[in-house]
């Protein structure tokens, strides 16, 4: 029986429950379908373009080796699929399930043609329910729940062979997408990465050789003290189970970054329960809060020209490598919502277009934690202070990499030249002071209690 394997995000051959399923069944005819009309607002965006063009690239080659290739298409995914089957005769749809709101409309669309498995998360998030059946709104909560039936089960390796139909269907070419992008000041710095599986796999042993001094050294972003997998594991090039098992037992390093792991499943599960949650508040007195519109603060933000030196490296690493420090993200996206008090989702869309790992559930709950108007989020009078949280986490050196203007002044001045009496003419003051910044933030949250 000839199946199509319908590829998404989980772009690999090893531990592809859609890709076996299908081997066993006969002949396989792999496709990618890039559709930008189902997600809407929602389409892939730049920083992701230019991943999945190099992760496409990997797979493909990847498909070759076993005897196969990679049929690429353009359009509503429904619709292509089902003249696909319709074109070759397939008898069956195998894919991963996926919980973002368009791809489960695309999912009921196919119907009866569509097999779905299992093999993106720890635990398929409907599985783990409340007590009355639903999905968790705290992490917390879910993490107990979760952990009663950890680990996962041993990941599966690819298939040696894919049997070949008798007819391929015509085939786009992945250069005419325009994926790539064409802006010279932009992606400077996405050299950094190797997308596709064998990238993944390596990018895997390297944090595993690193992991000892992973739950304290993740919060300082002068050294390399983060895994870097999540774009691998946002494009699905490795699968959360082949991370847990493949982390070394090195102090509480694997503990801890396991858990960060959990997240990623708590934030598909409550995207499943609440499927508009890249839109609307969590919180729904948080729709009488007050936000500024102010398009010259947000373009600061974006540009990192804020007058914080850690907000702004923060922003320029973003710019240049479709990345940013996870504690940087935090103190970043805490500035625009608090310090700015302009609307989390102007974060969240600029973090959907610059980000190579942007995820719809992940990108959504990490804003509404930061912004308190969440279901489990940070109260939105704590106001992360970017000055103190520099010097915390010893940005220094970081703040050297990304804010050349600031490169000559010492440890002691960095974090704040302004405050020093020590900055550079080429390097913007203040936007607006951290006192004043503050009291105008809670005021602003103390109006809608």
């Amino acid at each position: 029986m000839t199946s199509i394997v319908w590829f998404r995000q989980d772009l690999r051959l090893q531990d592809q429950p859609a890709v076996r399923a299908a081997a066993e069944a006969g002949p396989v005819i792999p496709v990618y379908v890039l559709d930008n009309e189902g997600p809407g607002e929602w389409r892939i965006g730049g920083a992701q373009q230019w991943w999945l063009h190099h992760s496409l690239t990997a797979l493909a080659a990847g498909l070759k080796d076993l005897g196969s290739k990679l049929i690429l298409k353009k359009g509503p995914a429904a619709d292509v699929l089902k003249a696909l089957a319709a074109e070759t005769g397939a008898e069956a749809i195998h894919a991963i399930r996926h919980y973002e709101p368009w791809w489960r409309d695309a999912e009921d669309a196919l119907g009866d043609l569509l097999c779905l498995h299992d093999g993106n998360h720890l635990r398929p998030p409907e599985s783990v329910t409340t007590g009355g059946g639903g999905q968790f709104r705290i992490f917390s909560a879910f993490y107990r729940k979760l952990s009663a039936d950890l680990p996962p089960e041993h990941p599966s390796p690819a298939p040696e062979k894919l049997e070949v139909p008798t007819h391929w269907p015509a085939n786009d070419t992945l250069d005419a997408w325009k994926l790539l992008p064409t802006k010279p000041d932009w992606a400077g710095g996405f050299d950094i990465w190797s997308p596709g599986e064998d990238g993944a796999h390596e990018a895997l042993k390297t944090f595993s050789d690193a992991l000892r001094n992973y739950a304290e050294g993740r919060n300082f972003p002068s050294i390399e003290g983060t895994s870097r997998l999540s774009p691998h594991l946002h494009h699905g090039e490795i699968s959360p189970r082949q991370v847990w098992h493949g982390l070394a037992e090195r102090g509480d390093g694997a503990a801890s970054f396991r858990r960060e792991l959990a997240w990623r499943d708590f934030t598909s599960g409550l995207i499943l329960a609440l499927p508009k949650y890249a839109n609307e508040n969590g919180r729904p007195q948080f729709d009488k809060l007050e936000w500024r519109r102010s398009p010259a603060n947000l373009k600061a933000w974006q540009e990192g020209r804020t007058g914080y030196p850690i907000v702004d490296a923060g922003m320029r690493q973003l710019w240049a490598t479709g990345w940013m420090h996870n504690r940087v993200r935090m103190i970043t996206a805490s500035f625009l919502v608090k310090h700015l008090l302009i609307d989390w989702r102007a974060g969240e869309r600029w973090f959907w277009d610059t980000l190579v790992d942007a995820d719809y559930g992940n990108n959504s709950v990490n804003w509404q934690w930061i912004a308190g108007t969440g279901t489990d989020a940070n109260m939105f009078g704590r106001i992360m202070a970017p000055l103190t949280q520099s010097e915390k986490f010893d940005a220094s050196d970081y703040i050297r990499e990304w804010v050349p203007e600031l490169r000559g002044l010492d440890d002691e001045a960095i974090h704040d030249p302004e405050q020093a009496g020590c900055r550079p003419d080429d390097y913007p003051r203040k936007i607006i002071g951290h006192r004043e910044a503050r009291e105008r933030a809670l005021a602003a949250g103390r109006k809608i209690r």
